[in-house]
């Protein structure tokens, strides 16, 4: 599926693609802070990972050193009421555009992942992490709360009870809680990047359909009673006998063969 290769010239945010792996790397030293741009890169290279038939599995990473440590404060102190109204709905998006990827895509998490950090790894499907890792919704002790998910994805995650104790007391949390609460779903002793590409190379070679609908499955069943998330599921599933990828999944397990999927 081709060798790596930069999605477009962008300052902060960038997509590599080698071998069916995406991915989306943020690249704002010291900190990786989320400004104005970085939100506006991250969505296109959000969009480019989602329209590239190439890409089977995205990794988001912010680098050895740092996840993404929250916004740019700075940016945001002149910002009025009406000014953060109209820029509340791109930053929403941003992430939006993360979570919407219909891909499996994992957050390698090194050092901090704070605030808008900490939303961007919740928008993606799993989260792996470093020993040192440190993840946290500090906004109120900047007197506002999370704005670009936090409070909804977090919560969904780990339950309410332990969203508001992570929300309001603005704590950092470190890798062996995350783990232990369902925040991060791997913690590695070493390179967390290395240890992502190893979990999402099986999705390269399997059936992209497929994968497809068991992530809008889940995602979407989240937001329905158990009724109409049940029928959400059925349609999904009839649905994947229309792909060539169910055909030769059935013909390859009947003939006691691996299958070899190509994602159509």
């Amino acid at each position: 599926m081709g060798s790596s290769y930069p999605f477009r010239m962008a300052e902060f945010v960038r997509l590599d693609v080698s071998s069916g792996v995406g991915t989306i790397r943020l690249n704002r030293p010291p900190m990786n802070a989320l400004s104005v741009q970085v939100q506006d890169e991250l969505r296109a290279a959000a969009e480019a990972a989602t329209a590239d038939e190439g890409v089977r599995a995205v990794i988001v990473y912010g680098g050895e050193e740092v996840f993404a440590a929250g916004a740019d404060i700075k940016e945001m102190i002149g910002m009025s009421y009406a000014a953060m109204v109209a820029r509340s709905g791109p930053l929403s998006a941003a992430f939006d555009s993360v979570a919407r990827i219909p891909k499996p895509v994992l957050a390698a998490v090194a050092g901090y992942a704070l605030g808008g950090g900490c939303e961007l790894a919740l928008a993606c499907d799993w989260r792996f992490a470093t020993t040192g890792a440190r993840f946290g919704q500090p906004e109120i002790k900047l007197g506002v709360i999370p704005g670009a998910g936090g409070t909804q994805r977090l919560s969904r995650l780990v339950g309410p009870a332990r969203a508001k104790d992570i929300i309001m007391t603005g704590r950092f949390v470190d890798a062996a809680e995350a783990a232990s609460i369902g925040l991060v779903d791997r913690v590695v002793d070493g390179d967390v990047y290395a240890a992502a590409l190893a979990y999402v190379q099986p999705f390269v070679e399997g059936p992209a359909q497929a994968l497809r609908a068991a992530k809008l499955a889940v995602d979407g069943g989240l937001s329905m009673d158990l009724a109409a998330g049940l029928a959400w599921e059925s349609q999904l599933f009839a649905g994947l006998f229309a792909t060539d990828d169910r055909a030769e999944g059935m013909t390859a397990f009947a003939t006691k063969r691996p299958p070899r999927f190509h994602g159509r």
